[in-house]
């Protein structure tokens, strides 16, 4: 692994994709949903989309609740810190997350942000007021589908962090850590919904485009599934989904049950 500022192309890549992820997000203002919204549809019934598309998508809930990382003191602050070091910015426009695995440590993000055989560019610890020198390095996109919608990034060099378990056992609230429209790391929380057709559903808790693919965390930090899509309408009604941990080990010939430590 190299120091960022030794790899001046490479940055160049980033910065074009967040600069890309602010034209296509416009965040509004929202109004708060009288009551939770219907949820689990089929999977099947969601649009097909292609790898690397870019989506405007709108908050959930009445405002914007981002909160630096380095400067997070709410409910999820013990294991957040413990997690976040392992959260990556994918190409300037996708989030994904070191976890452990028994084949390996690997980087999962959503199946829609990359191609298989892709060479995404990975940097660890862009953060406001970084306790780490952000780090790139490059993988190799080795899984990837759209049902579910998920990818594994096998790294050139693995960074000194802790990766995250994977877990099948939700709690009431959940968090995410993520860079949303490819800027530095923050995180959001909120309530969980529901959880069937292997997908995941949570309300107020904020995702814009470049969320795509970060982990949701359970209260104990481990990653129950990858947010994948941003479902509130205009008005911030609706509620935000995701894939489950379950469904993406199933599908994954990398992954294994026993790689998930909770159910």
């Amino acid at each position: 692994m190299r120091p960022l500022e030794s790899i001046m192309s490479p940055w160049g890549r980033i910065l074009a994709g967040t600069f890309l992820l602010g034209l296509t997000a416009c965040g509004k203002e929202k109004v708060p949903a009288a009551s939770h919204p219907a949820v689990c549809e089929s999977p099947t019934a969601s649009r097909v989309r292609q790898p690397s598309e870019v989506h405007g998508l709108t908050q959930c809930g009445p405002t914007a609740d981002f909160t630096p990382i380095n400067s997070y003191q709410g409910e999820f602050a013990d294991v957040a810190q413990a997690n976040e070091d392992a959260v990556v910015l994918i190409d300037g426009r996708c989030t994904g997350t070191l976890i452990e695995a028994s084949a390996g440590p690997v980087v999962v993000t959503a199946g829609h942000c990359v191609a298989l055989g892709d060479r995404p560019l990975l940097v660890f610890n862009f953060e406001e007021q970084s306790d780490g020198d952000p780090l790139i390095t490059e993988g190799t996109v080795i899984e990837q589908s759209l049902e579910p919608d998920y990818a594994l990034i096998q790294l050139d060099v693995l960074p000194k962090v802790t990766p995250v378990l994977l877990t099948a056992v939700p709690s009431e609230r959940l968090a995410i850590i993520q860079h949303p429209r490819g800027k530095p790391k923050v995180i959001a929380e909120g309530e969980y919904l529901d959880a069937c057709n292997s997908l995941l559903y949570y309300v107020d808790l904020d995702t814009l485009v470049g969320s795509s693919g970060a982990g949701v965390l359970n209260r104990q930090g481990h990653l129950l599934g990858i947010h994948t899509d941003g479902d509130c309408d205009d008005t911030g009604r609706g509620a935000n989904r995701g894939w489950t941990t379950e469904a993406i080990v199933a599908a994954s010939p990398y992954l294994v049950d026993a790689d998930i430590v909770e159910r």
